[in-house]
């Protein structure tokens, strides 16, 4: 790695996680110059605060969200730049994507073989797009929402268009009462946007999510010093309140922190118990 990779990288790494000059170089040469392990290696030496945001690349683009007759479909499209993201003819592009996505279910395949308004499939002028622009442009993931059971919401934070943002959520909710608790169904979409939850509840959380936290947790606390015996209380503790804190039913609820998801549900329920049955969040560019 060049002197100049070196110092780009280890100005990444301080303003990812916040640590200085000195052990930013000293995790980026005991990883090899990879960010994501560098991250890992402060987390383990208990320097670096523990963040989702901390080992992903963010990427730019636009999440698109379509809804009609009850049904809700998402997708993401990521350009190299934002520049790229404010350009009419992505812009353009990626809303005539949305409409297609919703007719072929967020099926990917059926999207990039789906015949555009110029009668050319999706994939050639794809091609055709990151000629004319210039930049990598992919057509990342999608979702599809039916109506068949359960009431779908949506949400889009700091919305550019309709339907159009950087974040957006959708949450399938059962025992909602038309016209008398459909409120609850916009707010709970507002509060995964916000606190972006991994799974509904804590044994739906991937456990390969968990086992790594695990055992960063471990680490860090065997780094300070501590005793076995403490260090596994400690360990039990903090990846209990990890588990909490990411499951939708378990967060305090952003609009009164007094709550937790599950009680809001609860105080909202009228003939059955409001359950959510599945939800997404898309933020542009994470985790790739």
């Amino acid at each position: 790695m060049s002197n100049k990779d070196l110092l780009d990288n280890i100005k990444k790494l301080r303003e990812m996680t916040g640590v200085g000059f000195k052990d930013c170089k000293v995790a980026l040469d005991e990883s090899k110059g990879d960010i994501e392990k560098s991250i890992e290696f402060l987390r383990k030496k208990g320097i670096a605060k523990a963040s989702k945001k901390m080992s992903r690349t963010a990427s730019e683009g636009l999440a698109l969200v379509k809804e009609k007759n009850g049904q809700i479909s998402i997708i993401e499209i990521n350009s190299e730049t934002d520049f790229v993201a404010k350009n009419q003819d992505f812009i353009n592009f990626c809303k005539e994507l949305s409409e297609l996505n919703f007719v072929a279910k967020s099926d990917l395949k059926k999207i990039n073989d789906s015949k555009m308004k110029n009668n050319i499939s999706v994939k050639d002028n794809l091609i055709n797009l990151i000629a004319k622009i210039g930049e990598k442009i992919t057509i990342r993931r999608a979702n599809y929402f039916d109506n068949f059971s359960g009431k779908n919401f949506f949400y889009v934070h700091s919305a550019i268009e309709k339907g159009i943002g950087k974040i957006i959520s959708i949450v399938k909710l059962d025992g909602i009462v038309e016209g008398k608790n459909e409120e609850i169904g916009l707010k709970i979409a507002m509060h995964i946007a916000a606190s972006n939850p991994l799974a509904i509840d804590k044994d739906n959380i991937d456990q390969t999510l968990v086992n790594k936290e695990l055992e960063i947790i471990k680490a860090e606390i065997k780094n300070s010093g501590k005793p076995d015996e403490m260090a596994d209380k400690i360990s039990k503790g903090k990846i209990s309140k990890f588990l909490n804190d990411n499951s939708l039913i378990s967060q305090l609820w952003i609009m009164d922190p007094k709550k937790k998801v599950s009680d809001v549900l609860e105080s909202h329920s009228l003939e059955k118990k409001i359950k959510i049955l599945d939800f997404v969040r898309y933020k542009v560019g994470e985790g790739v």
